[in-house]
């Protein structure tokens, strides 16, 4: 248990020191494409990028309800898979 946890804990550190810089000047906050990603990012519009941020911002809220949905059920006590 111990080496997956120096692992994780490896992998993390090389993403902060390597990948996930803070670079000044990128388009928006929390911008971390540091000129190594673009799945053509660029070419959108304003509005499309306005967009696309907003439902990623849903998506991600819809996410975290899951997982809260996901600790409250176990809390309670009910299980999520029929047969258990």
């Amino acid at each position: 248990q111990g080496a997956g946890i120096a692992q994780i804990v490896a992998f993390i550190g090389f993403l902060e020191l390597a990948v996930m810089k803070d670079i000044t000047g990128g388009e928006f906050v929390g911008d971390f494409r540091n000129d190594a990603l673009d799945f053509g990012w660029d070419t959108f519009d304003e509005e499309t990028k306005l967009s696309k941020r907003a439902i990623e911002l849903n998506q991600g809220r819809a996410a975290q309800m899951g997982i809260l949905a996901l600790m409250v059920h176990e809390q309670l006590g009910v299980s999520l898979i029929p047969s258990v």
